[in-house]
């Protein structure tokens, strides 16, 4: 049986997870949010008390079960949804994501996943690393600014801690290490469709790769 495969990739507060949420859903596809999985890491490392910066310290991941049901994640069998979200993790997970054992395996296991299901799936490496296979890849960017914004009305929904101009500042400094790390870095795969969102709403993002996604199914079950 052949899957489909939709790569959403973007820097920090692109707002890549919600528009990827909104497409799976209308595609009744598996949704894959690799930078929940990043954060979920995270946050088990630092309840763990590890040091987040020494590679060696993520020997763990061999015991961890995560797993994603209606597009949710869940560490160990607990929806974690809320405390991944934390300041705490935000300013972590770029150092966590940028270790290559921590890398190796969620590839592998996000991989595994795309296999055998249509999903759609955000992050910073799907369509260069992940899926570089994938039927539509799509860069989504915005300005810092906006960017921040949107992180700061999602972090008061959740009930977070939040500070506009502290936002500005951390989502810069991830940019730059998202972006300039050794590893997998953060770019903008050759074939990928860049769009700028910085003046479009969620919904008209989600209908745009949706058509863009329909017309590439159309073209391909029709060969």
């Amino acid at each position: 049986m052949k899957y489909y495969k939709l790569a959403i990739d973007g820097p920090a507060g692109a707002g890549k997870s919600s528009v990827a949420k909104m497409v799976a859903r209308r595609l009744h596809y598996t949704y894959i949010d690799t930078g929940a999985m990043y954060r979920a890491i995270t946050y088990k490392a630092m309840k763990l008390n590890l040091d987040l910066a020494d590679p060696n310290q993520f020997g763990f991941l061999d015991e961890t079960e995560m797993k994603f049901i209606d597009g949710i994640l869940y560490l160990d069998g607990k929806n974690i949804t809320v405390p991944i979200r934390s300041n705490e993790v935000n300013n972590n997970v770029s150092v966590v994501a940028s270790h290559v054992p921590v890398r190796n395996k969620l590839v592998s296991l996000q991989q595994m996943i795309a296999k055998n299901s249509n999903v759609v799936m955000d992050g910073r490496d799907i369509g260069t690393i992940v899926l570089p296979d994938a039927d539509l890849k799509i860069y989504m960017s915005a300005t810092v600014e906006e960017r921040a914004r949107r992180r700061h009305e999602e972090n008061r929904t959740l009930g977070i801690k939040s500070d506009y101009q502290a936002l500005i500042e951390e989502i810069k400094r991830r940019d730059l290490f998202d972006s300039s790390r050794n590893y997998n870095p953060l770019r903008k795969a050759e074939d990928a469709v860049f769009l700028d969102t910085s003046k479009m709403d969620i919904n008209e993002v989600a209908d745009k790769i949706y058509e863009m996604f329909m017309d590439i199914l159309k073209t391909k079950r029709s060969e």
